[in-house]
């Protein structure tokens, strides 16, 4: 087997989980960190109406990625599906469809937004002073959307084999290349949000085409030949079916985080610099229970795709367990320092006060989402996906939405709007409990013919 595989079908599952999940988790803490470079940066050289044009555009870019980022889900679970079952010519023919699929989607996504890109950052009630760098921002870092879906794809294709390692490689090079043109693009040639967006693009840029040529001349399962590109239209039907409710529950939970910003915009311009600030450190605080889902996802999916659910079950057992400890010790450092988490991007006064109890409240989160990720994780490599997005849509739009719209009306205001975060989340876990207990995520779904090894 290639050095780029890993099988999870066999071996100690709390050490497949351990040795995958920390390379996904150090890959995932480099890509929010040269995410959050960017605000870093121009919170140092340059005013609170840029950090907070780069905050709403860096949000709506995230809206853009979460459109198709379902569809790398999607190729997870069917490759690692594939892959468990012994099916080498459909991991291909998986692969290649996916990469066709998002470079084609990449492109009309980019000129569609930059037709609206303002019109929509106007829609979120984006501070006037903030629209102008708003927009600069999130036009630019819609030239390299594709570089964005190439990398994601890259990656998704290598969880789903058992890989973490080589994605956590490639991201490093793309946080030094950005943070170092940030540093260059921002400070000395005083380029401001512009200077920060062609940093981001030019990493991704970079990033995505070392890994391809790397993964090309080190045995990978696909060839990256031209012919191998083709649309397989089996695969693609699969790829839909499992992605589209993922990305759909993306945009829906994105959306409902962008409705909840426009409501913090109603607090003046130092509160939305202060709720773009919590969002950022959020980025991190989030990535132990990320990572975990994840990992459950990719050795779900494997054992299930091997017909061996004990195993599948006691990696989300595991997974939890793992996600929690590490984000009791988030919640505590939160609950302690928020000041001096908030210094770290701003040092301005205002935007610190305005922060404090938004981040407190909003941290509750941390205590839920491990488990609520982690049954995520298992339901999206069993394939049903479906669920995902229902569960997902309960959380932003009947609990997340309306619970922050209506305590944003109360006294609380700020620290309100932060506590619909959590409550939305134990709303998500009760009904992800329900469809676990019941045994629904057994049922096959995907059509994949599973191996009969035990």
């Amino acid at each position: 087997m290639s050095k780029l595989q890993q099988d999870f079908t066999q071996g100690n599952i709390a050490e497949h989980l351990v040795k995958f999940s920390l390379p996904f988790l150090l890959s995932n803490l480099l890509q929010a960190l040269y995410s959050v470079a960017d605000m870093l940066i121009v919170g140092m050289f340059c005013s609170t109406e840029a950090l907070a044009g780069v905050n709403m555009g860096g949000q709506v870019t995230n809206l853009v990625v979460m459109l198709v980022s379902g569809l790398t889900v999607g190729g997870t679970v069917l490759v690692a599906q594939y892959f468990g079952a012994h099916k080498e010519q459909d991991v291909k023919e998986t692969i290649g469809t996916l990469f066709s699929l998002l470079a084609l989607l990449g492109v009309a996504l980019s000129l569609i937004m930059l037709y609206f890109s303002e019109p929509v950052l106007r829609l979120l009630q984006t501070p006037e002073e903030a629209v102008e760098p708003a927009k600069e921002y999130l036009n630019i870092c819609l030239l390299g959307t594709i570089f964005v879906f190439g990398y994601n794809a890259i990656s998704s294709i290598q969880r789903g084999l058992g890989d973490s390692k080589r994605p956590l490689y490639f991201v490093a090079v793309a946080c030094v290349i950005n943070v170092g043109l940030d540093l260059l693009l921002v400070g000395p040639f005083e380029m401001g949000p512009a200077g920060a967006a062609w940093a981001t693009i030019a990493a991704q840029g970079i990033s995505m085409i070392l890994a391809a040529v790397f993964l090309a001349k080190n045995k990978f399962i696909f060839d990256f030949k031209l012919k191998s590109f083709a649309i397989k239209k089996d695969k693609m039907r699969l790829l839909f079916q499992l992605g589209l409710p993922n990305s759909i529950q993306s945009v829906t939970s994105n959306l409902s985080f962008l409705l909840m910003t426009a409501l913090v915009n109603g607090f003046g311009l130092a509160a939305t610099a202060a709720a773009g600030v919590a969002s950022k450190f959020n980025s991190f605080a989030i990535l132990p229970a990320l990572a975990m889902s994840a990992s459950v996802s990719s050795i779900a999916a494997q054992n299930i795709g091997a017909n061996q659910f004990d195993r599948a079950r006691e990696s989300l057992g595991m997974g939890v367990k793992i996600a929690m400890a590490l984000s009791i010790i988030v919640f505590a450092l939160v609950q302690l320092f928020p000041q001096a988490i908030l210094s770290l991007f701003s040092n301005d006064s205002e935007v610190i006060a305005c922060g404090v109890s938004y981040l407190r409240a909003f941290s509750f989160d941390y205590l839920v989402v491990p488990t609520v990720f982690c049954i995520n994780g298992l339901v999206n490599g069993s394939g049903h996906t479906t669920f995902s997005l229902i569960n997902g849509m309960l959380s932003s739009i009947i609990l997340r939405m309306p619970v922050a719209y209506l305590l944003s009306m109360t006294p609380l205001g700020l620290t309100g709007i932060g506590l619909a975060a959590p409550m939305a989340s134990l709303g998500s876990l009760a009904l992800g409990m329900w469809f676990y207990k019941s045994g629904r995520w057994l049922k096959n779904t995907t059509g994949i013919s599973r191996s009969l090894e035990a």
